[in-house]
C-alpha cells in the first residue's frame, strides 16, 4: 500500500463514506486495508479514491466508494460467512467482501472482467475470493450462502437469487431502470419466510448479463 496515498484513502473514508451513514468499524477498516488504487484501471489511477463511478469497458464502471460502503454494511457480513458475489466489476468489491467473511465466491459474465479481477486480487493478495466466468441465471440453487451481493442491477426482481440464502442470509440486489433504481435488502428468516426492504434508492448501474429484462407494453 502507497504511504503517500494514506491522505486520500482516510479522506475517502471520512469525507464520503462516514458522511453516507456508513458507520460500521468493520466496514471501514476493510475499505481501509484493502488498496483501492490497485484496482483502478492505469489512466484512471488518480480517481482511485474520487467520488465517482469509474469507467471499466464493455459498459461497465465502478460503484462510487461511498455505495460500496453501503453494500458492505447492508449484507452485514461476519467472519464465518461463506458469500457469493455476482458481478465482480475490478474486483475491490470482492476484496473488501474477503476482508470481512471466510470465503467469496465471484461469478462474472465478461471473461476478461473476470482476469483482470483475478489479476487485481492477486495483486492486493487476497487469497479467500475466487473468481469464476459463468452465467449467474443457471447457478445451482442447491448452493447456499451466508451472504449475496450482485454486483449489476436487475430490471425485474428475481426471486431465484433469495432461494440461495441460508436462513439468516442476506442478500442485497438493485432493481429497477434508470432513474429509478432502488437497492434492496432480502433476510431470508427461515426455510420458506423471508423479509425484504428498500434501503436507498440510486441511478445508472449497468444490468447483470443475462438479467430478466421487463414485459413490454403491447397496444
Amino acid at each position: 500500500m502507497n504511504a503517500h496515498l494514506e491522505p486520500q484513502r482516510q479522506q475517502m473514508i471520512s469525507q464520503q463514506i462516514r458522511c453516507w451513514s456508513v458507520l460500521d468499524e468493520n466496514v471501514l477498516q476493510a475499505m481501509m486495508d484493502v488498496p483501492r488504487e490497485l484496482f483502478v484501471p492505469p489512466q484512471y489511477r488518480e480517481l482511485a479514491f474520487a467520488d465517482t463511478c469509474i469507467p471499466l469497458g464493455n459498459g461497465q464502471h465502478t460503484f462510487a466508494p461511498k455505495v460500496e460502503g453501503r453494500l458492505l454494511q447492508a449484507a452485514a457480513l461476519q467472519p464465518a460467512d461463506e458469500a457469493l458475489l455476482i458481478g465482480v466489476g475490478n474486483g475491490y468489491l470482492a476484496a473488501c467482501m474477503a476482508r470481512l467473511t471466510k470465503q467469496v465466491r465471484c461469478i462474472e459474465a465478461q471473461a476478461g472482467l473476470a482476469e483482470q479481477a483475478r489479476k487485481n486480487l492477486l495483486a492486493a493478495v487476497v487469497n479467500n475470493a475466487s473468481v469464476e466466468v459463468g452465467d449467474a441465471s443457471v447457478l445451482n440453487p442447491g448452493n447456499t450462502y451466508d451472504a449475496i451481493v450482485i454486483g449489476g442491477s436487475l430490471p425485474v426482481y428475481d426471486s431465484r437469487f433469495e432461494r440461495m440464502l441460508k436462513p439468516g442470509g442476506r442478500l442485497i440486489m438493485i432493481t429497477g431502470e434508470p432513474p429509478a433504481m432502488q437497492v434492496n435488502r432480502i433476510v431470508r428468516l427461515s426455510v420458506n419466510q423471508w423479509r425484504r426492504e428498500v434501503l436507498f434508492e440510486t441511478s445508472d448501474v449497468p444490468p447483470l448479463l443475462g438479467a430478466t429484462k421487463p414485459q413490454a407494453f403491447v397496444f
